[in-house]
């Protein structure tokens, strides 16, 4: 049910989310700064970030790869690299409560964007659409989103849906230059007429939406 045009290529995105022991998150971020460099030799970290709120003692990160035989041949090598598994894997395991991936693709009228400056916070949005995909819900999403973009409080750096996973979900990532400017910028954005009427076209769609706020770890490209 989860169809409607894409992108022309087969790149898409792994969404890898961690629970981690609480008592153990510490412990976990700095064994992720000191060591990460070696999983980011096998292929590119789009970004990677613990969650301040809407969650407790959660890590998310996002990888890009060309297609599934690139996948499958990083994993396959990561699986032989001694160092990451040595340094870094057995070490991490006993810190992590669960695991859970997906794979999304960008929207087709979204590029994967970057901030204007580092510093700043991320926003994590997460909507589950009715069933249908893009085709059905593409067009008003893409209105609701590109009128929060012209209210210019905040930065879009990237649109997925899910192609494995729990289908027909929307994650939408947004920059902001700190949690007072994002909540400053929501609600000036909630009495603007632009942005209430294509809001209201949109969740005709929707099912339900979180949200958590990110903050970059060290090793992330997006800071």
């Amino acid at each position: 049910l989860a169809t409607g045009p894409r992108q022309n290529n087969g790149i898409f995105y792994e969404i890898r989310a961690y629970d981690i022991k609480p008592s153990k998150m510490k412990e976990f971020v700095e064994l992720v700064n000191k060591h990460f460099h070696l999983r980011t030799a096998h292929s590119e970290l789009v970004g990677f970030w613990t969650v301040e709120l809407g969650a407790m003692n959660k890590a998310v990160h996002v990888w890009k790869y060309d297609n599934f035989a690139h996948r499958t041949a990083v994993r396959n090598a990561l699986a032989n690299d001694k160092d990451w598994q040595g340094k870094f894997i057995s070490p991490a395991l006993p810190l992590i409560e669960k695991q859970h991936n997906e794979v999304a693709y960008l929207v087709p009228w979204c590029q994967l964007g970057k901030p204007p400056k580092e510093g700043g916070v991320y926003e994590w949005v997460t909507f589950q659409m009715k069933p249908g995909g893009p085709a059905l819900w593409g067009e008003a999403f893409q209105a609701a989103i590109n009128v929060h973009i012209n209210t210019g409080y905040t930065k879009l750096i990237g649109v997925f849906h899910t192609e494995y996973g729990l289908l027909n979900t929307v994650h939408v990532i947004w920059w902001n230059e700190s949690p007072d400017h994002r909540a400053a910028g929501r609600h000036g954005a909630h009495e603007d007429a632009r942005v209430v009427a294509a809001v209201r076209d949109s969740v005709r769609f929707l099912e339900s939406q979180q949200n958590m706020l990110l903050i970059p770890l060290a090793c992330s490209p997006l800071k």
